[in-house]
């Protein structure tokens, strides 16, 4: 059976990197990523809604002050970030703007913020975000933390460098997903990933239950990211979007 540190390897030399090597292929790619960009900010919130206090009338919380700094700031960085010319920013906006630079449809995904329609969603992508919402929504609170640290925090920059890596050697012109990628590299491998880890460690404790909890939710979301990128990878190779 696969470990979450096999699993991390995998996901950090997928093949899907080597595919965007042309300006067609990203924005496919980004056509599908676009969806785990989003639900991506359902996990932070709900650590926020946990974690924190964000009721009124406010009381304080019953973690560490330190425990809700480090969700405050992860949310600042996430939701308020700044683009490459220093303008406030969430990186789901910055992520948009990114798509549209290249030419990459963003109607769908602005259309599913209306309604939050799953059936808009392509089968490989619906999948994957139907499990992170249902993760979100009605997981324990350390099934959460664990989601977003070791299917997200800690996964996000080696499968991110790849994408790079290639992009720059196939010299794809994308300067706001370039700088979106190499934003996450930095933040996510220097501070956002060393916060979401404490987190999850000061939620579990020495707890052993909770601790074979955090592990299997953490299995169970890099498991869902290797079938969406093998998802996505089908799509690059086809030309065109999967089937609904």
């Amino acid at each position: 059976m696969k470990t979450l540190a096999s699993l991390q390897a995998d996901l950090a030399h997928h093949s899907l990197f080597a595919e965007l090597n042309d300006l067609h292929r990203v924005r496919l790619f980004m056509e599908s990523h676009v969806w785990a960009v989003w639900d991506f900010m359902s996990l932070l919130k709900r650590l926020q809604r946990d974690i924190t206090c964000v009721d009124v009338p406010w009381k304080p919380s019953i973690y560490s002050p330190a425990m809700v700094r480090f969700i405050n700031q992860i949310v600042v960085g996430e939701e308020s970030d700044v683009d490459e010319e220093g303008t406030p920013i969430s990186h789901f906006q910055l992520y948009l703007a990114a798509m549209k630079e290249v030419g990459a449809d963003t109607a769908p995904i602005e259309a599913f913020l209306d309604d939050f329609n799953l059936t808009r969603l392509p089968a490989h992508a619906r999948e994957f975000t139907a499990q992170t919402l249902q993760t979100a929504l009605h997981g324990d609170t350390v099934e959460v933390a664990a989601s977003f640290f070791y299917g997200r925090e800690k996964a996000i920059p080696s499968m991110f460098q790849g994408m790079v890596d290639v992009l720059k050697a196939s010299k794809v012109s994308c300067p706001k997903l370039m700088y979106y990628l190499e934003r996450h590299i930095h933040v996510d491998g220097e501070e956002h990933g060393p916060l979401s880890e404490h987190c999850l460690t000061e939620l579990c404790g020495n707890d052993v239950a909770k601790l074979q909890l955090a592990e299997q939710a953490g299995l169970s979301a890099l498991r869902a990211r290797m079938k969406f990128w093998n998802g996505t990878l089908a799509t690059l190779e086809n030309g065109s979007h999967v089937a609904l």
